[in-house]
């Protein structure tokens, strides 16, 4: 798939291969204070969970997803923009990319966790359309402790109606 956005920016995505992992990883600890393990990674292409890579018009990897299908609900498990890409969009693209790909496969709802503490994160799911469904207690381990985790959901039934042209 390929996005246009700003202009004639594009954003294009391919399946996650084995061989990026070292790439998405490199990703993942200059994002995170606890990162995803190489192995967390490989666990997921491993149980057949849907991941994706994108790319901005080079052939460097600036973002991932990956989700999990269960039954009529897909479950956001990371997603993630390299630090010098963000700001510029692309998390939005690829909330929209994740939406598009659950309405493929007539899901009825994306959930995901997202820690207390990322305001920024929380920010672009309630502009997608995500609403707050829970709070999950010492959910994520902290510098201190644990952390609780908001757990959001995107009813797709509701989110139709409003987007339809």
């Amino acid at each position: 798939m390929t996005y246009n956005w700003q202009k004639n920016y594009l954003m294009q995505s391919r399946a996650m291969l084995p061989q990026d992992i070292a790439e998405v990883f490199a990703i993942e600890q200059s994002v995170t204070a606890f990162p995803w393990t190489e192995k967390n990674f490989k666990d997921s292409l491993n149980s057949g969970h849907h991941a994706w890579v994108f790319f901005d018009g080079s052939s460097e990897i600036i973002a991932y997803t990956i989700v999990q299908q269960i039954v009529d609900e897909t479950h956001l498990l990371n997603i993630c923009v390299k630090p010098s890409a963000q700001g510029k969009g692309f998390g939005r693209k690829i909330i929209n990319f994740v939406v598009d790909f659950a309405n493929s496969i007539s899901s009825v709802l994306i959930v995901l966790e997202v820690r207390r503490s990322n305001q920024r994160a929380q920010k672009l799911y309630l502009q997608a359309g995500f609403n707050e469904m829970s709070i999950r207690k010492d959910y994520y381990p902290a510098e201190i402790g644990r952390e609780d985790a908001i757990l959001m959901g995107l009813d797709l039934d509701l989110y139709s109606l409003f987007t339809e042209k």
